[in-house]
C-alpha cells in the first residue's frame, strides 16, 4: 500500500482515538456513571448502555473487534472485559470498567491500529469481511477502518459535547492529526 495513504489514515485515525483519549482523561469521577442521553436503550441492549463509561468501553471493544477484523462471534475482547455478545445485558460487567482500566485498553488499540495500519498491504485492504451492518454487501477491510475512524470519532464527540455542557475544563479542541508517540 503507497506510503501516503497509509500516512493520511494513520494520522486521521489516530486523531480520532487521541480525541477519545482527552474524553476519557478529562472525565471527572462524578460523571463517570452518568448517562450522556436520556432515550433508554432498546431492550437487547445493557441498561448501562448510555453511561460514560460504557460508552467509553464500546467505542474501544468495537474499535479492537474492527482492527482484528474477524466476525464478533470469533472476538474476545482482553481481560479483564466481559466475555459474550458485544453490547449485551450478557456481557454487561458486574462493574463499572475504571478510567485506569479503559485508558489501558486504549493504549493497546491505538498501538493495534498504528500497527495494523503501517503492516496493511493492498491485498489485505482489499480482503472482504463481512459484518450485519452492512447487510449483506461486500465490504474491504479498508472500508471497514473508514468506518471503525468514524464510529470512534462520533463517540469521541458525543463523550466531548458531555464534558463541555457539564462545565469540565480540558475538554480537547479539535485534533487535527495523531500525536506523534506511536
Amino acid at each position: 500500500m503507497d506510503p501516503l495513504w497509509r500516512n493520511a489514515l494513520w494520522r486521521q485515525f489516530g486523531a480520532a482515538i487521541d480525541m477519545l483519549e482527552h474524553a476519557l482523561v478529562a472525565c471527572p469521577a462524578s460523571l463517570w456513571t452518568e448517562r450522556l442521553w436520556r432515550t433508554p436503550p432498546p431492550p437487547a441492549f445493557p441498561p448501562r448502555f448510555a453511561e460514560f463509561w460504557y460508552v467509553t468501553f464500546h467505542a474501544l471493544v468495537w474499535l479492537d473487534l474492527y482492527l482484528s477484523g474477524v466476525p464478533e462471534e470469533e472476538f474476545a475482547p482482553p481481560a479483564p472485559f466481559a466475555q459474550g455478545e458485544l453490547d449485551s445485558v450478557e456481557a454487561l460487567p458486574a462493574r463499572p470498567y475504571t478510567k485506569e482500566e479503559l485508558h489501558a485498553y486504549l493504549a493497546s488499540a491505538r498501538q493495534k491500529c498504528h500497527t495494523q495500519l503501517f503492516a496493511l498491504t493492498d491485498e489485505q485492504a482489499r480482503q472482504v469481511v463481512e459484518y450485519p451492518w452492512a447487510k449483506g454487501q461486500a465490504v474491504s477491510f479498508l472500508e471497514l477502518q473508514l468506518y471503525n475512524m468514524r464510529h470512534v470519532q462520533e463517540h469521541a464527540a458525543q463523550l466531548n459535547l458531555f464534558l463541555g455542557q457539564n462545565g469540565i475544563e480540558g475538554v480537547s479542541d479539535w485534533v487535527s492529526r495523531a500525536k506523534a508517540d506511536s
